[in-house]
């Protein structure tokens, strides 16, 4: 296991990488009951999306832990799920199986871009000041779920605002938030996922803790055979392309799959990736490089990758890097045992999805905000001075969190900085995939308003 996995290279243990892998699951688990939840809103059975979410998590997770050798955990992404049901199928009128498609093609968008280095090419593109202020966005982001999990702002009128707190899953969370704040001055090893077990154990008398309701394995074993391959059939992959009036709108969806899969990941690496050495020298040095999986960024790129086709061949939306990866990474998690003991946990949760379920958002969430804390200090190197470099780093930072979503934070950060560049006379300064990208995301929006 030391040598496989280079543990002692990586200034880590079993030990660490174990406790990280407990802690990135807890923080990410409530996936196994929500992607099912909304994409049975388009019609597919409950208890296959509940399966083949499992299924794209262990496999996905699995390559990214044994082959690249980097703590991080994939799943079917929030956003995506919610784009695959409520604009694809329910807005557009496409078939779920014929999104599964989509979504399958868009895999495999992402697998040719990453062997031709083009994923590579725009990590290489992106300025170092950008890359710290996505680091601290990604902060403010995560902290955000954290807040939004735990039901501490409410939006009346459409303002945030902090709830009463007379609820008691919100004096759950503010317990949880201190007593692991506590554990980490005090340096207790384990301090995330001891919060996140007490915190847990604590809401039981309260009835926040609750075992949650699921189908039984053999039920969703027999509903699998319905969405097992429905991405080929007819309707599907077989129907997608028949009618040329439909052919540019499919086009158009799946690039609008693509780019947000593409950039939620590269964002992931980097805000999480950078300041823990997670991604070395040799991983920046391999961007450069011709040709094959030469540094963990290559490994891991083409991990993530391969996960979305996966999750549509056996029934799910795309499957992305998880944000919620950098609670393990804030627990010391620094190599892929990290992502072996995640992807174990998610296979254990086919046969006890009730009890994991269990675990409420209240005992998570504290976790989510501490790890946002964090990652905020890639802030600190960020000349603020400069308004040349604030201006597109905050739009990488805070705008990221606001608009709840990576992708759009990057967009927008992309195209400022390039706005910035020619207002200056520095157009030359911009790298072109950089300038090739920042027209992708103009487009991107374009499409998105009128479909």
């Amino acid at each position: 296991m030391e040598n496989f996995f280079k543990l002692k290279e990586n200034g880590t243990s079993v030990r660490t990488e174990v406790v990280a892998g407990l802690t990135t699951f807890f923080a990410m688990a409530y996936i196994i009951m929500v992607n099912p939840d909304i994409l049975s809103i388009a019609g597919m059975p409950w208890g296959a999306v509940f399966l083949a979410t499992i299924i794209a998590s262990v496999a996905g997770t699995l390559v990214m832990g044994l082959f690249a050798n980097v703590p991080y955990a994939q799943a079917p992404g929030m956003g995506l799920n919610a784009f695959f049901v409520f604009t694809v199928v329910l807005g557009l009128g496409f078939k779920w199986q014929e999104a599964l498609a989509m979504v399958f093609v868009c895999g495999l968008i992402n697998i040719l871009i990453t062997a031709t280095r083009i994923r590579k090419l725009i990590i290489k593109s992106i300025p170092v000041g950008l890359q710290n202020a996505i680091g601290g966005g990604i902060g403010i982001f995560i902290a955000y779920i954290g807040f939004q999990n735990a039901g501490l702002l409410s939006f009346a009128a459409g303002i945030p605002e902090l709830v009463p707190l007379n609820n008691p899953g919100v004096l759950l969370t503010l317990f949880g938030l201190i007593f692991t704040v506590i554990l980490l001055i005090a340096n207790v090893r384990g301090a995330i996922l001891i919060g996140i077990i007490v915190t847990t154990l604590l809401g039981i008398p309260f009835g926040v803790t609750q075992m949650g309701a699921s189908v039984s394995f053999g039920q969703a074993v027999s509903e699998l055979k319905t969405t097992l391959f429905a991405a080929f059939g007819n309707p599907g992959l077989q129907s997608l392309f028949s009618d040329p009036a439909k052919i540019p709108l499919v086009l158009m969806t799946i690039f609008a799959f693509s780019l947000s899969d593409t950039f939620d990941t590269i964002g992931t690496f980097i805000g999480t990736g950078r300041r823990t050495g997670i991604f070395s020298e040799e991983d920046e040095k391999a961007l450069e490089s011709s040709s094959g999986f030469k540094s963990k960024m290559d490994r891991a790129l083409f991990a993530d990758a391969t996960a979305t086709s996966i999750g549509a061949i056996f029934g799910t939306s795309n499957t992305t890097t998880y944000v919620e990866s950098a609670a393990g990474i804030g627990a010391g998690g620094r190599t892929g045992l990290t992502s072996v003991v995640v992807a174990a946990l998610f296979l254990l949760s086919a046969f006890l999805a009730p009890f994991i379920s269990a675990v409420p958002s209240a005992a998570t969430a504290p976790a989510l905000i501490i790890v946002g804390i964090m990652m905020l200090a890639s802030f600190a190197d960020v000349n603020w001075q400069d308004f040349e470099e604030a201006v597109p780093a905050f739009f990488a930072g805070v705008f990221m969190a606001l608009c709840y979503s990576i992708s759009y934070g990057i967009a927008a950060s992309f195209i400022f900085y390039c706005l910035v560049k020619i207002i200056k006379g520095k157009a030359h300064e911009i790298n072109p995939i950089l300038g090739v990208a920042t027209v992708l995301f103009i487009i991107n929006f374009v499409i998105l308003a009128f479909i």
